[in-house]
């Protein structure tokens, strides 16, 4: 749903479309809710390092239950790097190229 929405547009939607828009990489409404209220980030660099930051802090079951969400996506083992990976391309889908794309 939100794809392609760039940085900046992240930066400053509403708090409910940017943890909604986070959910949706990562399927934990604590870690989507700490990192949307991170905003605003300067670059994809420093967004990125929050997300893994937080994607550390997450309980065994909440990384449990973010594993179950993703399930059709490829990955080798249940452990917080793979979770990582998924995540950021997850980001990088809802941001999109740098300046998003244009609205239409």
């Amino acid at each position: 749903m939100h794809q392609g929405i760039g940085l900046d547009s992240f930066n400053t939607i509403s708090r409910g479309r940017a943890v909604h828009a986070l959910y949706e990489c990562c399927c934990n409404v604590t870690w989507a809710t700490t990192i949307a209220d991170a905003r605003p980030f300067p670059d994809r660099d420093a967004l990125l390092a929050k997300v893994d930051v937080e994607l550390l802090a997450l309980s065994q079951p909440d990384l449990n239950r973010a594993f179950d969400a993703v399930v059709h996506e490829q990955f080798s083992q249940r452990v917080v790097t793979e979770l990582a990976r998924i995540t950021r391309a997850h980001i990088d889908t809802m941001l999109g190229p740098s300046d998003g794309y244009p609205d239409y």
